[in-house]
């Protein structure tokens, strides 16, 4: 796996939480226990802090960045779903963010809200609670998010986690160095 300090920005990452050996973190990055974080994930903590709490999953290609003045902040719980860029943003606990969304600086997604899939959440814009972001930009639809659904994707993930800590093996030959 890709784990850089940049300078003295050094990632912390608790030693439950599941690294994917091609993910990508650089800097001041905080993972929390039983989190996971995916192939071709990148987190890159050089401008400020990515913060990702207890239980939530980065999954595959998605890009979290900050800004100097913003962090990114993944609360507890939360479904980052496959290719989602996030950048100087804040999902509060039990968020499900969409494939291939994005949620821009300052943009506040609060607890047990989704983001659809491919939605642009401008920034500043703030999904309340319960509520779904849909759309390019995204708009509200005051819908009641299923808890229950976003806590099986949750479930999922930190299941999938462990199997992967315990059974994923690489089968082709690494690369010989210096031949």
């Amino acid at each position: 796996m890709a784990i850089y300090a940049l300078g003295d920005l050094a990632p912390r990452i608790d030693p439950s939480a599941y690294i994917h050996p091609e993910a990508v973190i650089i800097g001041d990055v905080r993972i929390g226990p039983h989190s996971s974080v995916w192939p071709d994930a990148v987190l890159r903590g050089d401008d400020g802090y990515i913060e990702v709490g207890a239980r939530s999953s980065i999954q595959d290609g998605a890009v979290l960045h900050t800004t100097a003045e913003v962090p990114t902040i993944v609360g507890d719980e939360c479904v980052v779903g496959h290719c989602v860029h996030l950048e100087g943003c804040r999902l509060h606990d039990r968020v499900l963010a969409g494939s291939n969304c994005t949620i821009l600086v300052e943009a506040e997604i609060h607890s047990v809200a989704l983001v659809g899939a491919n939605a642009l959440v401008p920034g500043g814009m703030v999904v309340p609670s319960g509520a779904m972001a849909l759309g390019v930009p995204a708009r509200l639809r005051p819908d009641t998010v299923d808890l229950e659904m976003v806590m099986f994707g949750v479930r999922n993930y930190v299941e999938r986690a462990e199997r992967f800590r315990r059974e994923l093996r690489r089968l082709d030959p690494p690369e010989a160095s210096g031949s």
